[in-house]
């Protein structure tokens, strides 16, 4: 009588060629994004990388993060090419807030069944995050555990790399009363409250992804899937010249809760909440889920994705600047001695 076959890890959900097949499959993308400080090639244990030449006294700053539940709305939608590049530009605003251009990038996906589209459009919205942003791609983990993930889900981190000179460094030190904030818009919900939204689209306005989002001729996907923005290229320039003192990236917190980590001690700010519309989705979001205006600028950026603290002399400057590069940007407020935010304004989010 013969043996049964043993046991192999492609019977516990696990097929190694399928990952074999999507590394392969990623090779291009990842080698797109090489530069001439790429000293190693996908598949190496480590990423290897140069520092660039011509810097006096560089300080590497990093960052990790991930997409949160956003990714649910992905799931919902099958559309998994946004969410790779909502993460790298996510994780390269949070270096840019203390003066770092992005130098590489690595990407963690995991996932239970793993599905090579669904790998590849990932790693492609990562690539192209990293193009965008002019980051090598250095490499990554993909890690299928099936007991672990639903069918149908992953979950996606990222970790960014960057450099700036020490002399450059914004650390908010500079900061002075009676300095001026500089608001750039948003692009909607960034990577931040999509629990709460998701519980309002899907539960108490009973939509579902491929719905009309209220009052718009955009689908609830497209809405909410919307990439959160980078704004490197936007204030590049000014963090060269000196012209800001500190940045704020606005992400989960809101406003109130990220823009005094940008203040030294002993400051805090006013925000005028006059000075800008809130964008249509966070109306929407507000009426149908009876959310309170507080509660709103606590969960959700509203409108406001990053906030730069400026010397009142060079405000005319940045916010000129901005605009003529394209950028919808405007005076918010001011710092003040004291502690914390305090939002103002009687228009309604």
């Amino acid at each position: 009588m013969s043996e049964a076959p043993g046991l192999r890890y492609a019977d516990t959900g696990v097929d190694l060629d399928a990952a074999e097949r999507a590394k392969r499959g990623i090779k291009d993308l990842v080698s797109s994004t090489r530069d001439e400080n790429t000293l190693s090639e996908l598949g190496s244990f480590g990423g290897l990388y140069r520092l660039p030449s011509g810097l006096d006294e560089p300080v590497l700053v990093s960052s990790a993060d991930g997409v949160g539940t956003k990714l649910k709305v992905a799931f919902l939608a099958e559309r998994h090419d946004t969410v790779g590049e909502d993460l790298v530009n996510h994780c390269v605003n949070d270096i840019l807030v203390q003066g770092a251009v992005p130098l590489f990038f690595l990407d963690y996906l995991a996932t239970g069944k793993l599905e090579e589209r669904v790998v590849h459009d990932v790693v492609a919205g990562v690539a192209r995050g990293c193009a965008g942003n002019g980051c090598a791609l250095l490499g990554g983990e993909t890690a299928q555990m099936p007991d672990f993930y639903s069918e149908g889900e992953y979950d996606l981190a990222g970790f960014v790399v960057g450099v700036v000179e020490r002399a450059r460094l914004v650390d908010g030190s500079d900061v002075h009363a009676g300095d001026t904030l500089v608001a750039l818009a948003s692009s909607g919900l960034h990577t931040n409250g999509y629990t709460l939204a998701r519980r309002i689209v899907f539960g108490e306005l009973g939509l579902d992804v491929e719905s009309p989002f209220p009052e718009t001729s955009r689908s609830v996907a497209e809405v909410l899937l919307e990439v959160h923005r980078s704004y490197l290229h936007a204030l590049r320039a000014h963090l060269a010249d000196g012209g800001v003192r500190a940045l704020a990236h606005v992400t989960g917190g809101g406003i109130p809760g990220n823009l005094p980590r940008a203040l030294p001690e002993g400051l805090g700010a006013v925000v005028d909440c006059d000075t800008w519309s809130v964008p249509h989705v966070f109306r929407v979001l507000q009426e149908a889920g009876s959310v309170e205006r507080e509660e709103m600028f606590r969960v959700f950026n509203m409108g406001v994705g990053m906030i730069a603290v400026v010397a009142p002399d060079r405000t005319n400057d940045l916010v000129a600047g901005l605009r003529s590069a394209g950028e919808q940007a405007w005076v918010c407020g001011e710092v003040l001695q004291g502690a914390g935010v305090r939002m103002i304004g009687a228009r309604p989010a």
